[in-house]
């Protein structure tokens, strides 16, 4: 519009230099020529005006998108970030490290869902594995279809060996027939208390439960627990006590031996491994956690397949069939 007002007032200035009349005519108009003048002038200012709108929205506009570029951006850079930690670790092969607790924890998952449940464990006496499961085996849900397969394997206290032991006085290691022995009974202790579980989850109608506990001339070092064939928990028995005790005794030792004790008068040396952090692997995890599974059930199947049963009676008189 402003170009059309523009344009007319050159045309008519033009032929008023041409035209007379139209000369004489504009003279006697100075006011209309300065209303027109101002009507440009306002018209003018107008657009400006609405130029310098759109302009302040269009810069507005620009710095709300560069903002939201920016924030994506970090978003993106911090996904990135872990991603990558997260691909670090499972390069590194680190997994999780879980307590006792978190490990009775996955017990009491896997007795609740019921069907076909199986436990194995290898460890020092099976203590720390039996005393829990009895704990929860007593309180589950009934369910009548549940299954319940337990096997243990624990070293043969039935046999001479060095550690646990006894330290003399010259500093050196040897047998501890008498520590031995109550080691043994230990063991046939804590089978005991997870049989006697059979027979009340029947009565309960909790389902049915096995188990079985073997022995291999071994010393205790892997804390190995496997859940259902898809769960590993593993560890060491990483604290060593050194104690005076009972189980130093000359001439209760050598009875028991059947020949003199060579330790007479020295320390146990025992390990400990009851608060142990275990390393989790799970078959959903990944490749690497799914290899490491099957080879320690493979390690665990093997050494179980060649184990004896759990002697009864007295554990220092050499083994006795069960």
């Amino acid at each position: 519009m402003t170009k059309v007002v523009l344009l007319v007032i050159a045309a008519v200035g033009l032929v008023a230099q041409f035209v007379k009349p139209v000369g004489d005519a504009l003279e006697g108009k100075a006011f209309l020529g300065g209303a027109l003048l101002s009507l440009v002038g306002y018209v003018l200012y107008t657009e400006v005006q609405r130029l310098n709108e759109a302009h302040g929205v269009q810069r507005e506009g620009t710095e709300s998108l560069q903002a939201t570029v920016r924030h994506l951006d970090e978003g993106v850079q911090h996904l990135n970030e872990e991603v990558q930690q997260l691909n670090e670790e499972r390069r590194s092969g680190r997994r999780d490290l879980v307590t006792p607790d978190d490990l009775k924890a996955e017990f009491e998952k896997a007795l609740e869902v019921g069907g076909d449940v199986r436990f194995a464990a290898m460890g020092f006496t099976g203590e720390t594995f039996a005393r829990p499961v009895e704990r929860i085996l007593e309180n589950i849900a009934e369910n009548p279809q549940r299954s319940v397969h337990i096997r243990v394997l624990v070293p043969d206290f039935t046999r001479r060996i060095e550690m646990p032991g006894l330290i003399g006085a010259d500093g050196k290691v040897t047998d501890a027939p008498v520590f031995r022995e109550s080691l043994v009974q230990q063991i046939q202790s804590y089978e005991a208390l997870l049989k006697r579980q059979k027979g009340r989850m029947w009565r309960k109608r909790q389902g049915d439960l096995t188990v079985e506990f073997r022995v291999m001339h071994m010393s205790p070092s892997l804390k190995l627990y496997l859940i259902n064939n898809d769960q590993v928990f593993e560890g060491i028995y990483d604290k060593i006590e050194l104690r005076h005790g009972e189980y130093d005794s000359g001439d209760l030792a050598g009875d028991l031996a059947g020949e003199p004790s060579e330790a007479s008068g020295g320390q146990i040396l025992d390990l400990l491994g009851y608060d142990s952090l275990l390393t989790r692997w799970s078959w959903d995890d990944d490749e690497r956690a799914r290899e490491i599974v099957a080879r320690r059930q493979k390690l665990f199947d093997t050494l179980w397949n060649a184990a004896r049963a759990l002697p009864t009676g007295s554990g220092n008189n050499g083994p006795r069939a069960s």
